[in-house]
């Protein structure tokens, strides 16, 4: 009898799981269960469905059941795990049709459960129009009420928001954000989040407003249970059509409660660098597990799409019988603001004060091209380095340039531990549609060794 494999979860991490182990062997049964009736989509692209950059929700459907049947992987929707009971080797499944549950059997068990939207405690939260966005069917229904509204409130600042909104200022909303912290976008450092800050008002004045250091308190609504009006902890009274929360994700591991499945970081699933939990047979994929920092070398947990079809991938390989270590990752994260790009990789300046390193930084404002081609685009980066080692530790990186391409030169000098001394003069390429004589990011480093050496 063939070897069975199942996997919980049906978002990115599973379904990758699923088409690369088939690909790897073609003896072994593979069984998805997913409690959504859609599998393998992009959910990072939502918001430019809602935006309308992306006419079709389908568009954004990798794969259908019917996909993976002709690979002869079996799927099987709107089927929750409950529990998992690895001394049987068995999990208990709900179908969330006819709420029968049963038991399936397994040789080896993935599970890729993913993250869930965290519902903050605020009075009257379930009135009608209050959404959150993490499946399709979240866009569709964002989508057509936006239609109808003039007014929006989104929750949180974070980068979910940052898309959103400009979703919605595209189709004439206007929208208030509110952030109960001291700044959006937590992870980069204050003078930056600043600096996103006032190129998002600025670009479209009175249309957004971004409130900080504020608190939803409660929802009003009216006679038909729709929310009218947001009410901050301060006494404001705002006025909307509908409200976004982004307020956030946990691990979706609630299920495992009284499995020994060891957990780590909120509630992450531990794994290994070969994606194996603490218990036999047992391995775990994407945003519902933990993830070990290159930089800080301490377990964090940072739910990203990208990171979840690696994972996936890996451990297809070594449930094969290959051999596929993740190591871990590095933050990277990037996303836009109609022309601005916003990007961050590795740790901010004030991560490195908490995590006990000596940091020194350089912020450097310069073109992406030569001044005189025409089409240059101005950036601000801030390099962030360790002054005891010399190594890079992160960078931050804005504007309406060519921001990415200087953020991933750095990407291989934090891995290997680059040395100021030597990446400073790295022979990037140049030419003056693409740079200046000396790119940005080496002014950069050179400012940095030269505040460490006096």
């Amino acid at each position: 009898m063939a070897e069975k494999v199942v996997i919980i979860g049906g978002g990115a991490a599973g379904p990758k799981t699923a088409a690369k182990l088939r690909r790897e062997r073609s003896d072994i049964k593979i069984d998805l269960y997913t409690q959504e009736d859609i599998i393998s989509y992009s959910a990072c692209g939502l918001p430019y469905y809602i935006e309308n950059i992306i006419q079709n929700s389908d568009t954004l459907i990798m794969r259908t059941p019917e996909d993976f049947k002709k690979q002869n992987i079996d799927v099987h929707i709107k089927q929750r795990c409950i529990k998992v009971n690895p001394d049987e080797q068995t999990v208990l499944i709900e179908d969330l049709i006819s709420k029968n549950i049963y038991e399936v059997k397994y040789n080896i068990l993935v599970i890729a459960t993913g993250a869930t939207p965290i519902m903050p405690k605020i009075a009257n939260i379930n009135l009608k129009n209050i959404y959150t966005l993490r499946t399709i069917q979240d866009g569709i229904n964002i989508k057509n009420k936006m239609r109808t509204s003039k007014k929006a409130v989104l929750l949180g600042g974070g980068y979910i928001s940052i898309e959103v909104m400009e979703a919605l200022v595209h189709n004439n909303i206007q929208v208030t954000l509110i952030e109960r912290n001291s700044q959006i976008l937590k992870m980069f450092d204050e003078d930056f989040a600043q600096l996103i800050t006032d190129y998002i008002i600025g670009r479209n004045p009175g249309q957004v407003n971004i409130l900080t250091n504020e608190e939803v308190v409660a929802f009003m609504g009216n006679e038909k249970d729709e929310v009218t009006t947001v009410i901050t902890a301060s006494g404001k009274e705002i006025e909307t059509d509908f409200v976004i929360l982004g307020t956030g994700v946990k691990p979706n591991t609630d299920f495992l409660e009284g499995s020994g499945i060891k957990l780590s970081i909120n509630n992450s699933i531990k794994v290994d660098k070969t994606l194996k939990t603490s218990k036999n047979g047992i391995y775990a994929v994407g945003d519902c597990t933990d993830n070990f920092n290159l930089v800080t070398n301490k377990y964090t947990w940072v739910p990203m799409g990208s990171t979840a079809n690696k994972e996936g991938r890996c451990a297809a390989i070594n449930i094969a019988g290959g051999n596929c270590l993740f190591d871990g990752i590095l933050n990277s994260t990037i996303t836009k603001y109609f022309d601005l790009t916003i990007s961050i990789i590795g740790i901010s300046y004030k991560e490195a004060l908490e995590h006990g390193f000596q940091p020194e930084f350089a912020i450097v404002t310069k073109r992406d091209k030569a001044g005189y081609m025409p089409n240059n685009g101005t950036m601000t980066l801030k390099l962030i380095a360790d002054k005891n080692t010399h190594t890079i530790l992160g960078i931050q990186g804005i504007g309406e340039g060519e921001v990415n391409q200087r953020i991933n030169a750095v990407i291989p000098a934090i891995l290997s531990k680059t040395k100021l001394e030597s990446f400073m003069n790295l022979d990037l390429p140049y030419s003056p549609p693409y740079s200046p004589a000396i790119d940005p990011v080496l002014n950069a480093a050179q400012i940095i060794y030269q505040k460490i050496n006096g």
